[in-house]
């Protein structure tokens, strides 16, 4: 008797346990954003599991850029609201399909392709030309793309810092004076959880253009961490040189996304992938929540610079705060994009 009863009680405790803290908060904000343009930048797919056992089992994997996942969730709900959305992909094949998958779920036309690709600081310049000589506005930059991937960029940079950081920091600054002559405005950088891990050695950055040494599975989970925490102190130090405007920034955590994770794999790996992310994963409706947060939530202007998770402004670790670290930041990546 008591093992019958037990049942229907894990399962109770289970779905608590997933609305409460897995999908956790939504976007309450009714904005309208008629004559308002957002740009969504992504790039390959897929999302990052902070679970190890799944990791070791995953040969890449990468959160899901504007052409799929919590990016094309997030272009959606911008364009039901009434903006122009830029989708700014680097893949023309996929982007253009995400293209037309957003105007059908939307209902609405004013949804544009445009490729970017945020490993080629060249490809970043073309796109912002392009956008500022075709586009007037500019009201909401969403800097969402991200992956984890060795390798190098087209300039040499490592593979995660020159996309995940650097091609985004460039993209930012080209567009600044337009988001400026908008405002208020607002800037959304998707980060991670797992910028906790990481860490900015800067010798080691001047030298190898790069975030860190090593080839094996935990090397590019740690250094995918600290391209996230770059996202954080980029954020931070952004906030500061935007307090004399009307732009405000914020970087967030979306959650452990389910997106197209089991793709890849075979059928047995797929039917636990499934089990596992049907309990503690987001759907990629549910992980654009706390993007549409702080892209949209009315009254968050004074927590510019902050770190968001779950709806919800978060205290950070001191590395991810630093003053002296964010600037330095700053400046070699200035360097870097020759501004």
């Amino acid at each position: 008797m008591f093992s019958i009863l037990l049942v229907p009680g894990l399962i109770a405790l289970a779905y608590i346990f997933r609305q409460v803290v897995v999908i956790g908060k939504s976007c309450k904000s009714n904005a309208k954003l008629h004559g308002k343009t957002v740009i969504i930048t992504g790039k390959y797919s897929l999302c990052i599991l902070t679970n190890m056992c799944l990791l070791l089992v995953t040969n890449y994997f990468q959160h899901a850029g504007s052409n799929t996942g919590i990016g094309k969730a997030t272009a959606i709900e911008m364009a039901k609201r009434g903006a122009r959305v830029i989708l700014a992909c680097r893949s023309k094949q996929r982007g253009e399909a995400a293209l037309q998958d957003v105007k059908r779920e939307s209902g609405s036309n004013k949804v544009v392709f445009m490729q970017l690709d945020l490993g080629s600081l060249k490809s970043v310049h073309s796109f912002a030309e392009n956008f500022l000589k075709s586009e007037p506005r500019l009201d909401i930059l969403i800097n969402n793309a991200g992956l984890i991937a060795f390798g190098r960029t087209e300039n040499g940079f490592g593979m995660m810092f020159g996309v995940n950081h650097l091609g985004h920091f460039l993209l930012t600054n080209l567009l600044l004076d337009r988001l400026k002559e908008c405002g208020p405005s607002r800037v959304v950088n998707v980060s991670s959880g797992l910028h906790k891990l990481g860490k900015i050695g800067f010798d080691y950055l001047n030298t190898n253009k790069d975030l860190g040494l090593g080839t094996s599975l935990l090397d590019r989970f740690r250094i995918y961490g600290s391209s996230k925490l770059c996202n954080v102190l980029f954020t931070h130090e952004l906030a500061k040189r935007l307090q004399e405007t009307k732009v405000t920034c914020y970087s967030l955590h979306p959650g452990v996304i389910k997106t197209e994770l089991n793709r890849n794999t075979n059928s047995i790996l797929k039917i636990i992938i499934k089990i596992i992310g049907g309990l503690l994963m987001k759907n990629p409706t549910q992980g654009s929540q706390t993007t549409l947060y702080c892209a949209l939530q009315e009254g968050i202007e004074h927590l510019s610079g902050c770190y968001f998770s779950n709806c919800t402004a978060k205290e950070v670790l001191a590395k991810a705060k630093d003053d002296a670290t964010a600037k330095k930041l700053w400046e070699i990546s200035q360097r870097f994009c020759n501004l």
